[in-house]
């Protein structure tokens, strides 16, 4: 009887080793999900933000998911800060496209992290002078976090009501004004832009190799109306004076005149999310 009933006792204390070894996992598992930033700014974005992007986001909604991304850093997503530029990536030495030294192009990668109804997380990894070129966020608002890096952003809004007058080779061209023109260095806050202000229209060139967080809500959806556009911008007095049109309210270098077109300059690859994963 001693025998089995030593071999009764192993079992059950196996059994309880087994059991409390799952009951930590599971625990470690949980703290790990929940420690996760990711995770967290996913299921923040899920309780904000609609498929139809009405009604949009209230201020405080808007705060707090930027609370939460400009607490995000590389390591959070799974990224390495790259210290060493590509030799075959293009030489950067100014703002100016004129400026900019072109060579071998490196293509930018785009990492998806979650798409739904409501929104996508995405990143883009930039080598250096690679470029987004101008398009546009119909209906859209658009959170975007740089994680490292520097990157020059140059932005417009479109002015209303909508002027648009006749341009290269009588196509269409229309009037915007510049909302933001400036150099983004890490670590710094998340910029916003909204459906109608903030930037919609806005075009990436990375000055350093850098990333990029972004979540735009709702997503890019073509039979929702919400297809992306590429344009290209012009000085205010290309087409203003010929067309016997003032500014009375801004100087002349604050607006351009935007043409749709197709992108010429856009390189870019799918690489493999490996940051922590998202529990749907």
């Amino acid at each position: 009887m001693f025998p089995k009933f030593q071999k009764a006792t192993y079992k059950i204390r196996t059994f309880l080793q087994k059991r409390t070894q799952f009951t930590a996992f599971r625990s470690h598992t949980s703290m790990t999900r929940k420690s996760s930033k990711v995770q967290a700014l996913y299921e923040l974005c899920q309780t904000v933000f609609t498929p139809s992007g009405c009604p949009p986001p209230s201020s405080p909604a808007i705060n707090k998911l930027r609370s939460v991304l400009d607490a995000m850093s590389p390591t959070d997503v799974g990224l390495k800060e790259e210290n060493q530029d590509d030799d075959r990536g293009l030489a950067f030495v100014g703002l100016d496209q004129l400026k900019r030294v072109f060579r071998w192009a490196q293509p930018i990668t785009y990492l998806d992290m979650y798409e739904g109804d409501s929104f996508t997380m995405c990143m883009f990894c930039f080598p250096t002078s690679s470029v987004i070129p101008l398009h546009d966020h119909p209906g859209m608002t658009v959170f975007s976090k740089v994680l490292y890096g520097s990157l020059h952003v140059k932005s417009y809004d479109w002015v209303e009501p909508a002027q648009e007058i006749k341009g290269p080779n009588n196509s269409p061209v229309r009037l915007a004004k510049l909302a933001v023109d400036k150099v983004l260095t890490a670590p710094c806050g998340t910029s916003v832009l909204y459906p109608r202000s903030g930037g919609n229209l806005h075009n990436f060139t990375a000055v350093t190799p850098c990333a990029v967080l972004d979540i735009l809500t709702p997503p890019y959806r073509e039979d929702a109306g919400r297809k992306c556009t590429y344009y290209r911008d012009y000085r205010y007095t290309a087409f203003a004076t010929e067309n016997g049109i003032k500014r009375q309210d801004g100087r002349e270098e604050d607006y351009a005149w935007l043409a749709e077109t197709e992108p010429d300059n856009l390189y870019m690859r799918l690489g493999n999310y490996t940051g922590p994963s998202i529990q749907v």
